[in-house]
């Protein structure tokens, strides 16, 4: 399926938002760290598909959207506001948020904060900030998040990340996905070239500035986190090597309608490691149906 390109405006930002499908529902589905919007090309189809109006922004900084400046243009409530602003662009009432990644942290927070209503919230391979406050105390995931607090330092992270022709943008999926054929080289290119974009190695890092040295999640741990009633799916590759499935323990206290499936052999890459088992999740839950467990989707394809 041939994807639309189009600019909206949102937030004061001019936004790139890839879609297809049309109609009155909206599937947003927001990217991470160091993606775009290309990351959900496995998904976008099934999306329209289904009846979704769908769409996949870059998010503020990446790709082909506006890039303000400043760490603090990167704070948690500015990112927030672009998925609120999002949606009323996109003149849909019912709406369906999906993040993985820092899209998955957004999609919690909002879903928390609820600026907007939601029919339905999909989350891969982030943990609620509930349940990860507990699991960043232990020393096996400070390890995994050692990178977070590298990233606070000035200019030497995107020295790192552009040194050997953005080496290290490539090697963030190849060291880890679990099914490296899944990132061909026109795959990584795609990312390669995003990074390297004026400004946009700055902008990804000051969302992790922004969150961390600014102050954005102290905020929100301020505000407390209230439970989740929208229904929820939260969709887990085990073989995350930066985020321990111990983060998801403890979900059902935050999420008072959770479906959760986690998917061995596959790593935090997930939708696009095994698109094929989470295609097949998402198509039952949106249908209303029992959602497969790993082991039932691939003995059936």
């Amino acid at each position: 399926m041939d994807f639309r390109h189009e600019r909206v405006a949102a937030n004061g930002l001019n936004f790139h938002v890839a879609s297809c499908g049309s109609g009155p529902r909206l599937a947003l589905c927001l990217h991470g760290f160091p993606e775009c919007w290309y990351s959900w090309r496995h998904q976008l189809p099934l999306l329209a598909e289904l009846g979704y109006h769908a769409w996949a922004p870059d998010l503020r900084g990446y790709g082909d959207s506006d890039r303000p400046p400043r760490v603090q243009d990167y704070a948690i409530e500015e990112l927030l506001a672009d998925v609120g602003a999002l949606i009323e662009a996109s003149g849909c009432e019912d709406v369906i948020l999906i993040g993985h990644d820092w899209g998955a942290i957004l999609a919690w927070y909002f879903a928390m904060r609820l600026s907007h209503p939601l029919a339905r919230l999909v989350i891969m391979n982030v943990p609620h900030p509930g349940p990860f406050e507990a699991v960043f105390k232990t020393a096996k995931q400070r390890r995994k998040s050692f990178y977070g607090a590298v990233f606070q330092i000035p200019w030497l992270p995107e020295m790192l990340l552009r040194a050997g022709d953005y080496r290290a943008i490539e090697q963030a999926f190849l060291g880890s996905a679990a099914n490296p054929s899944m990132f061909p080289p026109e795959v990584i290119d795609v990312y390669r070239k995003a990074a390297a974009q004026p400004g946009a190695l700055t902008a990804m890092l000051n969302y992790y500035r922004a969150l961390i040295r600014g102050g954005g999640a102290e905020r929100q741990r301020q505000l407390g986190y209230p439970t989740i009633e929208v229904p929820t799916l939260m969709l887990w590759g085990e073989n995350d090597v930066a985020l321990s499935i111990e983060g998801t323990y403890g979900t059902e206290d935050y999420v008072r309608d959770l479906t959760l499936r986690t998917l061995p052999g596959v790593s935090h890459w997930v939708q696009q490691d095994d698109p094929e088992t989470v295609n097949a999740m998402l198509r039952s839950w949106l249908c209303g149906e029992a959602v497969p467990e790993v082991g039932d989707v691939r003995a059936s394809a």
